[in-house]
């Protein structure tokens, strides 16, 4: 072989979404804060987010994260998140699957029956518990960053469908929250597809009608994700309920999303849903589960804010070892829009644009 680039891959997924850690080949990356290392990924390493995520190496579904060296005295490590067509603040299906990896291959010490740490995210500290038996991580439990709504039952016009009403909030990447029922979703399986395709469209008139600005960063992006919501049930002291999460470039989240469960716990909680303590189970269109609570309330700028705390589990499954030969014609990857649905035209949203 004659690779001028070796990464070390560790595969992961958390609730069925995919969350690969790159454990080896990128030694740090400059920068104070996580937050700084992931602008300078963005603005002078983006070929290395295209080489892991776009094909021939990568597909549509895929996300990924690497782990760095954090300037924090109070955290362990810090990350940065790759998606494919941005770098989120936070995911808290990728934080899981950090987590796992950094105790399960030995990275950091796993301590039984619970691993406490401090990861580094580009949205600020998270503090992570992990629950952990015979080596195995069995529950990663994260408290995220505040989560808040930047508008609650607001109308925007959608091409082809017309007038909607439709939530905003942040949990760690920015949400358009639709109730699915009211547009004749079930939140099947089977109806992925045009969820997606509807999904897109509505994020992109959210972002074009709604514009909102981080009130403490305003570096961190607009409206990117769309979040279709099920009907909120109550089995005895928890709430339950489903979601479709659409992310670009047209596809959808496997997992319940950390960063939208925080997102709709800090909706629930504006409309008198929720309160501080009771348990919000969230289910994902392939039936899986993390579970979830509002620590406590805060204030973000002039939003009444939530603390969220997310729990699901990761699983390892591949270790391997990715490389770039010098003469393959593809070193940045390459997408088509047969699976890439919108990515040409679906550039990454900053506060600028939206």
């Amino acid at each position: 072989m004659r690779w001028n680039k070796t990464l070390t891959v560790v595969d992961c997924h958390a609730g069925g979404e995919s969350g690969q850690v790159v454990t080896g080949g990128v030694i740090d990356v400059p920068g104070k804060t996580a937050f700084d290392k992931r602008v300078y990924l963005q603005d002078h390493m983006d070929d290395l987010r295209k080489m892991i995520l776009f094909e021939p190496r990568g597909a549509a579904h895929h996300n990924a994260n690497i782990i760095l060296p954090s300037n924090n005295p109070e955290a362990q490590m810090a990350y940065v998140i790759l998606e494919s067509t941005e770098y989120p603040a936070m995911s808290g299906s990728n934080t899981m699957c950090v987590a796992t990896v950094l105790l399960e291959t030995g990275i950091i010490p796993m301590q039984e029956p619970v691993t406490r740490l401090v990861l580094e995210s580009p949205a600020g500290l998270i503090s992570v518990e992990c629950r952990c038996k015979d080596g195995k991580v069995e529950e990663v439990r994260f408290i995220n960053q505040p989560a808040f709504a930047y508008h609650l039952d607001q109308k925007i016009t959608v091409e082809g469908i017309g007038e909607i009403s439709i939530d905003v909030a942040y949990g760690g990447m920015t949400y358009a929250l639709v109730d699915a029922h009211s547009l004749g979703f079930k939140l099947d399986p089977a109806e992925a597809r045009d969820l997606c395709t509807l999904g897109m469209k509505i994020k992109r008139a959210a972002a074009e009608q709604l514009p909102v600005v981080h009130p403490e960063n305003p570096a961190i992006p607009g409206i990117t994700q769309t979040q279709f919501t099920g009907p909120l049930e109550r089995n005895g002291a928890t709430l339950t309920s489903r979601n479709a999460v659409i992310c670009s470039p047209g596809r959808t989240d496997r997992s319940p999303c950390g960063t939208g469960t925080s997102a709709r716990l800090a909706v629930l909680h504006a409309k008198g849903l929720i309160k501080p303590g009771e348990e919000f189970t969230h289910e994902s269109i392939i039936g899986s589960k993390f579970s979830s609570s509002i620590v406590k309330t805060a204030r973000v700028g002039d939003y009444n804010a939530v603390i969220p705390t997310v729990a699901g589990t990761a699983w390892i499954t591949g270790v391997y070892q990715m490389g770039m030969d010098p003469s393959d014609p593809f070193p940045q990857g390459f997408t088509l829009g047969d699976t890439w649905l919108g990515i040409a035209g679906d550039p990454v949203l900053t506060a600028a644009d939206s």
